[in-house]
C-alpha cells in the first residue's frame, strides 16, 4: 500500500547553502520570460497561438512530442560519445539553425524539426550535467532532464509557481524514464506548439524560427543549470533535493515580489 502521507522536508540552516540557492533562483528568474520578450518585439503575443495551428499539427503534436522524447535520449548520448563537451554556444547555433528550417517549411517544416529541436534541447542538457560533474548516463540524471521539460516553457508567463522545481518533481516521482515521458510530453508540446505557431508567422519565417529557437535553447540551458546545480548541491550536502528545490521555490517567489 502506497505512503500517502506528505513527505516532511529538513530545514535549511546552513547560510552557504542559501547563498547558493539565492544565486540559483536569481538565474532561474534571469532566465524566464525571455520568450515573452521576443514575442512581444516581434508585434506578436504568446495567448492564442495554440489555436492559429492547424488541426492537422495539433492531432499530431502530442504523439510527435512524445516520439521525440523516446528517440532523444538515444540520438543525444550517442552524439556525446562522437562530439563531447560542445559548449553553450555551439547548441544554441545549432538549435537556431534548425529553427530556421522550420520556418521557412512553415507548420509541415516545424512538424519535422520538432525532433531534432528536442534532441539538441537534451544534448545541451546532458553537457551541462557533466559540467556539474554528474554523470549524463545516469537513469536521475535523464529523470532530471525531463523534469526540467516539465516546468513552464520560456513562453509561459508565469512565475514558475504552478508548474515550478517542487510541483513537477512531486507529481513526476517515483516513475521510469518511460512513464515520465507519458506525463512530461503533453507539457512540453504545448511549450512546443506555442514555438511551432509563433516560428510559422508568414511575414517572419526563419528569422522567427531561428529567433525562437535560440530562446528555447538558452532558456533550457538555464534552467538546466538551475536543476543540475541543485541535484548537485543536494550530493554536497546529503540535504534531500526537495528540500532545496522548496527553499528555491520561496527564493524566486520572495525576489518575484
Amino acid at each position: 500500500m502506497t505512503d500517502k502521507r506528505p513527505m516532511v522536508l529538513p530545514p535549511i540552516t546552513d547560510p552557504s547553502v542559501h547563498e547558493q540557492i539565492d544565486r540559483l533562483a536569481r538565474r532561474h528568474l534571469a532566465a524566464g520570460g525571455i520568450g515573452i520578450d521576443l514575442l512581444t518585439r516581434l508585434g506578436s503575443s504568446a495567448e492564442g497561438l495554440l489555436d492559429r495551428l492547424p488541426g492537422f499539427v495539433r492531432s499530431r503534436l502530442d504523439g510527435a512530442t512524445r516520439a521525440a522524447l523516446s528517440r532523444a535520449f538515444r540520438a543525444a548520448s550517442g552524439s556525446r560519445r562522437v562530439t563531447r563537451d560542445r559548449g553553450d554556444v555551439f547548441n544554441r547555433m545549432a538549435s537556431t539553425l534548425s529553427g530556421a528550417a522550420g520556418g521557412i517549411g512553415g507548420f509541415a517544416g516545424a512538424l519535422v524539426e520538432l525532433p531534432f529541436t528536442v534532441t539538441l534541447l537534451l544534448r545541451a542538457m546532458l553537457d551541462i550535467a557533466a559540467e556539474h560533474g554528474l554523470d549524463p548516463d545516469d537513469e536521475a540524471v535523464r529523470k532530471e532532464c525531463l523534469r526540467i521539460f516539465a516546468a513552464a516553457g520560456p513562453m509561459e508567463d508565469d512565475d514558475s509557481t504552478d508548474m515550478g522545481f517542487l510541483a513537477a518533481r512531486m507529481s513526476v516521482t517515483g516513475q521510469t524514464v518511460q512513464g515520465l515521458i507519458s506525463k512530461v510530453a503533453p507539457r512540453l508540446s504545448v511549450s512546443l506548439g506555442q514555438k511551432m505557431a509563433a516560428q510559422a508567422a508568414p511575414v517572419f519565417g526563419a528569422v522567427v524560427g531561428a529567433s525562437i529557437n535560440y530562446t528555447f535553447a538558452r532558456y533550457y540551458q538555464e534552467m538546466a543549470r538551475v536543476h543540475f546545480g541543485l541535484m548537485r548541491l543536494s550530493q554536497e550536502t546529503g540535504l534531500p533535493q526537495e528540500a532545496l528545490a522548496e527553499a528555491l521555490q520561496m527564493r524566486i517567489r520572495a525576489l518575484s515580489r
